[in-house]
């Protein structure tokens, strides 16, 4: 991973134009290829980013302190560098990934158990597929036979979201699997991230922990 802190301005060209006037920011170059500028608040999401596959080149000579980040679909990202502050570069290794507490372990076994419940027709490929960034929770077909990615999370917030988007844009270069098409599973999910599902296309399940392992709900009926 790289690391630069610069005073710089940033221009996005796509589907929609933006502009990033003139302050210091930090920019992440990952292994991936992926760029991404951060502002030191907002939390962990960037003011603007690139998404692999893309590839960033450093200008030289009338255009030095120009970087250009271009995408698959020639979006492009010009970050102009006025000063650079900080740049460092860090091997940061095979990441062994997200170790999910027992809750939502024991939803992927039930799930992957009862496949069905994601609705009729659904078959089970495999958990725990792995990926270049980690493991899928559950890689399954629907019953048109299109292939279907789940990830599980006991509580579904922004990060889950962007967590299985990542996932996908990996999955659907493999034309064995292509197209792929997302399902956020999780027992209770924010509205934030049921909304960033949504514009994404990715759908969303809640899970009903007890019901699937056969407890009874114990509430009063009247039937």
């Amino acid at each position: 991973m790289r690391l630069v802190i610069a005073r710089c301005s940033v221009d996005y060209a796509g589907r929609l134009t933006a502009h990033l006037p003139s302050a210091p920011r930090l920019i992440l170059v990952k292994a991936d290829g992926s760029v991404s500028i951060h502002a030191d608040d907002r939390a962990y999401k960037p003011l603007n980013w690139m998404s692999p596959p893309c590839t960033l080149k450093e200008g030289t000579g009338d255009e030095d302190g120009v970087w250009t980040v271009i995408n698959k679909a020639g979006e492009k990202l010009i970050i102009t560098m006025e000063e650079i502050l900080h740049d460092s570069s860090h091997e940061l290794g095979v990441d062994p990934g997200l170790i999910k507490d027992g809750v939502e372990a024991h939803l992927q076994e039930l799930l992957a158990d009862r496949i069905e419940t994601l609705g009729e027709g659904y078959t089970l490929i495999r958990r725990e597929y792995m990926t270049a960034i980690g493991p899928v929770d559950i890689l399954c077909r629907d019953a048109t036979g299109q292939t279907v990615a789940v990830e599980i999370k006991r509580r579904g917030e922004i990060d889950g979201v962007e967590q299985l988007t990542r996932y996908l844009e990996l999955l659907n270069r493999d034309p064995h699997l292509a197209p792929v098409r997302g399902v956020f599973a999780a027992q209770e999910i924010k509205p934030q991230a049921r909304v960033l599902a949504t514009d994404r296309g990715i759908g969303c399940q809640v899970l009903d922990y007890d019901a699937m392992r056969g407890i009874e709900d114990d509430k009063l009926r009247l039937f």
